[in-house]
């Protein structure tokens, strides 16, 4: 779900010091020097998408782990995936509520998502800039190239 920076200025990824800016300028020069609705061009014309995992909840605050539990409302990604057989990756930031996030794609056929390859990412947040982002070129860069 989207922090306070985010919120306040109605943009994804809004706080100066979060790395996804960086990576999607890397993959598909969708970086934070462009305007919000140039990014978002740039990240279609690259065949990304953004939607939050969550559809809502409670949280005081930025940090992910002051999402209520009992407030998270899932996204419903398998119908997503339904609907869109285009979609052949989904990299997901899976950190809190991992469990629940991931509980659609476990109770879901197999068949139903076999042709999607499903990425565990770790998060791009200021707070998790231990994780290497800047250290290396980005994770599932290849797998984000588009095929031919």
């Amino acid at each position: 779900m989207p922090g306070a920076a985010s919120l306040a200025a109605t943009e994804y990824y809004a706080h100066p010091q979060n790395q996804f800016w960086p990576i999607m300028q890397a993959i598909c020069g969708a970086g934070r020097a462009l305007p919000y609705a140039l990014r978002l061009e740039r990240l279609a014309e690259g065949r990304i998408a953004l939607w939050d995992v969550l559809q809502s909840c409670v949280r005081p605050g930025s940090l992910d782990s002051a999402i209520e539990a009992s407030s998270a409302e899932p996204n419903d990604i398998p119908a997503l995936l339904r609907s869109h057989r285009e979609i052949a990756c989904n990299l997901l930031q899976w950190r809190h509520g991992s469990s629940r996030t991931a509980a659609p794609f476990r109770s879901a056929p197999a068949r139903d998502f076999a042709r999607v390859a499903i990425v565990k990412l770790p998060s791009t947040s200021p707070l998790t800039r231990a994780c290497g982002w800047r250290r290396s070129s980005p994770p599932g860069r290849r797998r984000l190239q588009p095929r031919s």
